[in-house]
C-alpha cells in the first residue's frame, strides 16, 4: 500500500507533511483519538506529554484526529506537547487502521474515532494494539509494554 501522508503539526509547532514511513527504523506509537481539547483527549495527550521521556527512548509519537491543522496547532500549544499531531479529516488513516467506525450516543448514530493505540514496529508492521482504550492508565500501559 501507498504511504499515506498527512499534514500534521511537529513538536516545535512547524506545519508539515508526513508519511508513516518517515518513521521507519524506530518504533512508532501511533495514537487514534477523537477531538482536541475534549477531556479525554486532553487527559490522554497530557499523559502521553508528560510520559515522553520514558518512551522516546523506545518509540516516536504521533497523535492522530480528524482535527484540523489550525485545531491541533491550539491544542499542542495550550497543552505544550511535545510530540507530532497529525490531522487526518478525511479519515484515510483511521479507515486504514480500522478504527473509523459507528459510534452511538445519546441514541444518534454518526462516524467517529475509535480510541485505539499501535505501536509498529521499525519496519511499520503492526507490533501491538490497544482497541476501545480506556484513558485512565493506558499511557503506563504502553510504556510497560515498550519497555517490557
Amino acid at each position: 500500500m501507498n504511504d499515506i501522508k498527512l499534514p500534521g503539526v511537529d513538536t516545535d509547532g512547524t506545519e508539515k507533511e508526513y508519511g508513516l514511513s518517515d518513521f521507519k527504523g524506530k518504533r512508532t506509537v501511533l495514537y487514534f483519538y477523537p477531538k482536541d481539547n475534549t477531556s479525554g483527549c486532553t487527559q490522554e495527550a497530557c499523559d502521553f506529554r508528560d510520559n515522553i521521556n520514558r518512551l522516546t527512548n523506545n518509540a516516536f509519537v504521533i497523535g492522530v484526529s480528524p482535527d484540523s491543522i489550525k485545531s491541533h496547532l491550539k491544542f499542542r500549544e495550550k497543552q505544550s506537547l511535545n510530540f507530532i499531531l497529525l490531522s487526518d479529516t478525511e479519515h484515510v488513516l483511521a479507515e486504514k487502521y480500522g478504527v473509523w467506525k459507528e459510534k452511538s450516543m445519546y441514541g444518534r448514530k454518526y462516524m467517529g474515532i475509535e480510541r485505539s493505540t499501535f505501536v509498529l514496529d521499525k519496519d511499520g508492521n503492526i507490533e501491538k494494539e490497544w482497541r476501545k482504550v480506556k484513558v485512565k492508565g493506558h499511557v503506563d500501559e504502553v510504556v510497560g509494554y515498550l519497555v517490557g
